[in-house]
């Protein structure tokens, strides 16, 4: 039973360890830019000069 409650703990502290990082990641401003990945495929890198 000692095991089971150790196991808990471990996945509680991991879990909090993620959530931790989700929170930095989100306040550093990772997630802000919603829109430019979506369109950046129809974005042309190189415009060719048509003159």
């Amino acid at each position: 039973m000692s095991a089971l409650y150790l196991l808990i703990f471990a996945s509680l502290i991991v879990a909090l360890g993620f959530l931790g990082a989700f929170i930095w990641s989100v306040r550093r401003g990772h997630f802000d830019d919603d829109y430019t990945p979506s369109v950046r495929i129809l974005l042309d890198d190189n415009p060719e000069d048509t003159n």
